[in-house]
C-alpha cells in the first residue's frame, strides 16, 4: 500500500511546514526558525523549533522530529497514508488510487464499513433522543443538568424500547447483518432471531482520538441490568487503548489531563470548562491507555470516586502511571462521590481549587496506607516506617528518592538519617535499589562515553552542513559517508552528500526514508544539534576543523578496529591516514568561493 515517492514528495514540498504546524501550535519567529510549545510533551519554556529553511521541526525538550508528515502522523494519530491524503486535500493536490494488495483491500475495506456503521447507528440514537420516543432519555439527561450544546457535543442518543428498531434502521441502510452484529450492535438468539444490543438506553457514543465512532457505552432506563453496557471489542474497538472523550481533552492545551471514571462525570467537566477530563472505558484503567495519555502530557490527575472503590482504582492506577513515566496526582473530592456532583454542589471555583490542591501520589498511597496502621503503638508505627522505606526503594534515582526521603521524614516526624538508614537496610536486604556508588574524589564521573561523543561529532558535522551547505564543497575531499559509523547517520549523510554535489538540498525529504518513528527521530535529531555560537571567524574555522578532523580521525580508529572483518576496512583505514595527514596541516577557510 504506497503513494509514488514523487507524488508524495510533492505533496511534501506544497505543504510549508510552517504555515502546517502555525494551525496548531503558537509560533513566534526568533532568528531563521520559529518557535513554539511542544505539543508533545508539557513545557512552560518554548523549546520546539520549526525550521522553514530545512523544513523540519524538532523539540528540544523531549526530543520530538521530522517532517510534515511525522507531524501530523504524531498530532493527529494518522497513519502515513492518512498524512499525505490530509496534506494532499489541503495542497490541492489529486491522488491516484492507492495500491492495495488483495488482502489489504478487504482488511481496510471491512474497517471502513465497521466505522461507517456504527457512525449511522450513531446519527440514528442521536434523532431518536429528539424525537418523542427519546422522552425519558431526553429528562434523563436534562435533569443530569446538561446543556443542549453539551449533549451535541459528546453526540449522545437514545436507543428505544423496542427490540430490533436500530437493526430494522441499519438494514434499510444497506448493512448486512453479519457487519451489523460484527459491529456490537445486535444479536442473535433462536427465540428472537437478529435484535438491538442497546434499548431503553441514553446512547454515549465512543470515538477515538480522530472522532471516529468505534463503540457505544448505554446507560439503563430505570433498575434493569447492567446499569452501564458496553459494546463487545471489535477491529475498531479495543477498551484497553481508547479512553472516552479523549478526542477533546488531547486538544485542549491544558498541562494535564484529569482521569474520571464514567461518562457523565467526564461531559459534566467539560460542560463546567474542564476540557482535559477523560475516562477508561467501563474497565480498569490500563498501560495501553496510559501510553496513549503519554503521548499528550506528562502529569495526570486522577479524580476517581472517593468511596473505597474508587480508592483502590486510584492506587491501582498511580502504579500504571508511574511504570508509564508520568506523574500522577490525587483530586480530593469529598465529601462528594464523584466530580459531577461535586461541581453541582460546590462549583467550578471550588473543583479549581481542588486541581490546584491535588496531592502528590506517593503522599495519597502513604496517606491510605497510614490507615492500617496505629501510630499511637510502637510497634505499629514501626511497622508503618518499614513500609514506608519499602516504597522509597521504588525510586530508582537517587536524587528523587532522596528528595521524598526528606519530605517523608518532615510530614512524619521521622530522623532523616534513620530514614535513610531504613531504606538502605530494606533495599540491601530485598535488592530493591543497588546502593549508589560515590565517587571517592569529589570530581563527577563523566557521563560522555567515547561512542557517544563519536555520535555527537557526527551529528554536529551534519547540522553545520545543513545550516551551511556552502561548507560540503570544502569538506568533500576529506569526509564521505563512509565516515559516519552509525548506519542511520551513513545512510543519512549518503542522502545528503548525493544531493548536495547535485545542487538538490532537501533534509526534509530524509526523513521520509525511515518508517519507524524511533528512526525518524533521531534522522530529525541530526539536523539539529546545538552548534556552540563562536563570534569571530577565526573561531568558527578552527571549530569546523576540530570537528572535521575528530570525525575522520574517529573513523580511522573505528576501520582500524575492524580490518580483517570487514572488507572495505583496509581501503577506509588507507584513505583515513592520508585525509589525516592532509588535515593536520590544512586550513579550512569559510570564505565565500
Amino acid at each position: 500500500m504506497y503513494y509514488p515517492d514523487e507524488l508524495v514528495e510533492e505533496v511534501r514540498m506544497k505543504n510549508d511546514i510552517v504555515d502546517v504546524i502555525s494551525g496548531y501550535v503558537r509560533l513566534q519567529k526568533k532568528g531563521a526558525n520559529h518557535f513554539g510549545l511542544c505539543p508533545f510533551h508539557n513545557e512552560k519554556s518554548p523549546s520546539f523549533s520549526v525550521s522553514g529553511s530545512k523544513q523540519m521541526y524538532y523539540c528540544f525538550g523531549c526530543g520530538a522530529g521530522g517532517n510534515v508528515f511525522t507531524f501530523v502522523m504524531n498530532y493527529e494519530n494518522y497513519t502515513f497514508a492518512e498524512a499525505v491524503k490530509l496534506l494532499a486535500d489541503r495542497a490541492g493536490v489529486n491522488l491516484p488510487e492507492m495500491e492495495y494488495t488483495e488482502e489489504m483491500k478487504k482488511k481496510e475495506g471491512h474497517r471502513s464499513r465497521l466505522l461507517e456503521v456504527n457512525k449511522e447507528a450513531a446519527t440514528y440514537f442521536f434523532y431518536q433522543l429528539r424525537s418523542p420516543r427519546g422522552e425519558a432519555g431526553y429528562r434523563y439527561l436534562t435533569g443530569r443538568g446538561l446543556s443542549k450544546e453539551t449533549m451535541k457535543k459528546f453526540g449522545l442518543g437514545f436507543a428505544h424500547v423496542s427490540g430490533n428498531d436500530l437493526v430494522q434502521y441499519l438494514r434499510s441502510k444497506g448493512y448486512k447483518d453479519q457487519l451489523i452484529q460484527e459491529a456490537g450492535l445486535a444479536g442473535f438468539d433462536e427465540k428472537h432471531g437478529m435484535h438491538d444490543k442497546f434499548w431503553n438506553r441514553v446512547m454515549f457514543p465512543i470515538q477515538d482520538i480522530n472522532h471516529r465512532v468505534i463503540g457505544f457505552g448505554g446507560r439503563v432506563m430505570g433498575d434493569a441490568k447492567p446499569k452501564y453496557l458496553n459494546s463487545p471489542e471489535t477491529m475498531i474497538f479495543d477498551k484497553s487503548r481508547n479512553l472516552y472523550g479523549l478526542n477533546f481533552a488531547r486538544t485542549s492545551r491544558q498541562n494535564n489531563v484529569i482521569l474520571c471514571e464514567g461518562y457523565m462525570d467526564v461531559i459534566a467537566m467539560h460542560q463546567a470548562g474542564f476540557t482535559q477530563a477523560a475516562a477508561s472505558l467501563g474497565t480498569a484503567f490500563t498501560s495501553g491507555q496510559a501510553n496513549l495519555l503519554k503521548r499528550y502530557v506528562k502529569e495526570v490527575l486522577l479524580a476517581y470516586d472517593s468511596d473505597g472503590a474508587g480508592v483502590k482504582a486510584a492506587l491501582r492506577a498511580i502504579g500504571i502511571l508511574k511504570e508509564t513515566g508520568l506523574s500522577g496526582r490525587v483530586i480530593s473530592l469529598e465529601p462528594y462521590k464523584d466530580p459531577d456532583e461535586f461541581i453541582k454542589n460546590l462549583g467550578t471555583e471550588a473543583f479549581q481549587e481542588r486541581i490546584r490542591q491535588a496531592e502528590n501520589s506517593f503522599f495519597f498511597e502513604l496517606r491510605i496506607l497510614e490507615r492500617d496502621y496505629d501510630l499511637k503503638d510502637p510497634e505499629s508505627k514501626t511497622r508503618f516506617h518499614r513500609e514506608i522505606a519499602k516504597k522509597l526503594c521504588g525510586f530508582p534515582e537517587e536524587v528523587e528518592r532522596e528528595n521524598y526521603m526528606q519530605a517523608v521524614a518532615e510530614r512524619y516526624h521521622i530522623g532523616f538519617e534513620n530514614l535513610r538508614k531504613l531504606t538502605a537496610s530494606y533495599a540491601a536486604q530485598t535488592g530493591l535499589v543497588s546502593p549508589v556508588a560515590r565517587p571517592k574524589s569529589g570530581l563527577a564521573q563523566k557521563r560522555n562515553t567515547p561512542e557517544e561523543n563519536r555520535k555527537k561529532m557526527q551529528r554536529l558535522l551534519i547540522t553545520w552542513i545543513t545550516e551551511e551547505p556552502g561548507i560540503y564543497p570544502k569538506i568533500a575531499k576529506y569526509i564521505t559517508p563512509e565516515d559516519f559509523t552509525e548506519p542511520l547517520y551513513r545512510k543519512v549523510a549518503d542522502r545528503l552528500f548525493d544531493g548536495l554535489s547535485k545542487g538538490e538540498y532537501q533534509p526534509a525529504a530524509m526523513i521520509s526514508m525511515f518508517a519507524d518513528e524511533e528512526e525518524q527521530r533521531e534522522a530529525a535529531a541530526l539536523f539539529n544539534t546545538k552548534l556552540t555560537e563562536l563570534e569571530t571567524r577565526q573561531e568558527r574555522e578552527k571549530a569546523l576543523h576540530d570537528i572535521v578532523y575528530t570525525v575522520k580521525k574517529n573513523s580511522y580508529e573505528y576501520y582500524s578496529e575492524r580490518m580483517g572483518a570487514e572488507v572495505n576496512a583496509i581501503n577506509q583505514v588507507i584513505a583515513g591516514k592520508k585525509a589525516l595527514e592532509e588535515l593536520s596541516k590544512t586550513h579550512i577557510s569559510l570564505d565565500e568561493g
